[in-house]
């Protein structure tokens, strides 16, 4: 009696197991297939190591953090003077860490200026560096709404 239902209950697992690997196993890698054929499944993805819009606002504070970073850091590379305002845009590049491609509004000398800068982060290093830093135009002053 006992062989009986060990036999049973072995069948009843091998019927179980084909169950799997012939009916859902091809269903599921089907409906995954389908989802990746389909163009729009591309729309939001992005070339790998291409640039990007970031995952974080322009006004997040990691993001305000490394604009001061790279004003400062020209500061101090110039011997400029350079009074960081706000990010304007903020894209991002996976590389060995993040490349943050930033445009940054800054005053100098009284003038509201636009700037590019580059910034190369490796959290898992500790390491952050100002790649670039440069001049990308005059400020388009915006009327006050203020009553």
């Amino acid at each position: 009696m006992k062989l009986k239902s060990k036999s049973s209950s072995s069948s009843v697992l091998c019927l179980f197991m084909q169950l799997i690997l012939f009916v859902l196993l091809p269903f599921l890698a089907f409906s995954s297939f389908a989802e990746e054929s389909n163009p729009s499944h591309f729309q939001n993805m992005t070339t790998p190591g291409g640039v990007h819009e970031s995952h974080a606002s322009e006004n997040s504070l990691e993001t305000e953090d490394l604009a001061r970073f790279a004003v400062q850091d020209h500061n101090n590379k110039e011997n400029a003077l350079l009074e960081f305002v706000r990010v304007v845009k903020a894209k991002e590049q996976v590389v060995a860490g993040t490349l943050h491609h930033l445009t940054i509004e800054a005053i100098d000398a009284g003038k509201k200026k636009l700037y590019e800068a580059k910034v190369w982060v490796k959290p898992w290093m500790g390491f952050k560096e100002v790649q670039e830093f440069k001049h990308a135009g005059e400020c388009e002053e915006t009327p006050s709404f203020t009553p």
